[in-house]
C-alpha cells in the first residue's frame, strides 16, 4: 500500500537519502536539464532549495512511499509566484517505476495538500530539453501552456522554460 507524507522534519536525515536515491534512479532526467548526471547532494538541494525571495516556509516536498521505498516525489511552493498559486517545482517518479499511475497518484497528493490553504490553480515550467518527456504527463493532467517562456541556463546547458497551469 502506497502511503503519502511530508519529508523532512524528525526524520529529514532518512529522507534526504531516499529522495537522493530516487533521483539517482532517473539520471536521465538530470542530464535533460542540467546536462549532468545527478549530484550528490541534488536530494538535499530538492528539499531546501528555494527562489530567490521566497519564504522557505511554503515549500512542501511530499513523498509516495512504497514499502518503505520512496516511489515518487513533489516539490511544491505555496503562494509562488502570487496569493492564490502553488508551483510544482519537481515531480518525479523512481526510474523503473514509470507506467504504473504513481505520477498520477503524486500529482493527487499535491492537489489535496494545496487545499489548505486554498490554491486556484497550479503552475509549473518544462525545460524545453524535457519537453518530450513532461509535456504529454502534464496534458493528461489538465495543464496548458500559458504562453510564457523564459530564458533557462544550468552552466553550459541553455534552453527555454514554458510555463504551464490548470485551474482548481
Amino acid at each position: 500500500m502506497a502511503v503519502v507524507r511530508e519529508l523532512g522534519g524528525a526524520s529529514a536525515d532518512r529522507d534526504v537519502a531516499a529522495l537522493q536515491d530516487l533521483l539517482e534512479s532517473v539520471p536521465d532526467y538530470a542530464a535533460r536539464i542540467t546536462g549532468y548526471p545527478p549530484g550528490r547532494s541534488d536530494g538535499l538541494s530538492a528539499l531546501l532549495s528555494v527562489p530567490d525571495g521566497f519564504d522557505p516556509s511554503g515549500k512542501v516536498g511530499l513523498g509516495l512511499w512504497e514499502g518503505g521505498r520512496l516511489v515518487a516525489f513533489a516539490d511544491v511552493l505555496l503562494g509562488y509566484p502570487s496569493p492564490g498559486v502553488a508551483y510544482i517545482g519537481l515531480l518525479i517518479v523512481r526510474g523503473g517505476f514509470h507506467g504504473r499511475g504513481l505520477g498520477r497518484t503524486m500529482h493527487e497528493a499535491v492537489v489535496d495538500r494545496v487545499q489548505h490553504p486554498p490554491v486556484e490553480r497550479l503552475r509549473l515550467g518544462i525545460v524545453a530539453t524535457n519537453a518530450s518527456v513532461a509535456e504529454p504527463f502534464w496534458r493528461a493532467l489538465g495543464y496548458a501552456p500559458t504562453g510564457e517562456e523564459k530564458p533557462y541556463r544550468y552552466d553550459h546547458l541553455e534552453s527555454t522554460v514554458a510555463l504551464w497551469e490548470r485551474p482548481l
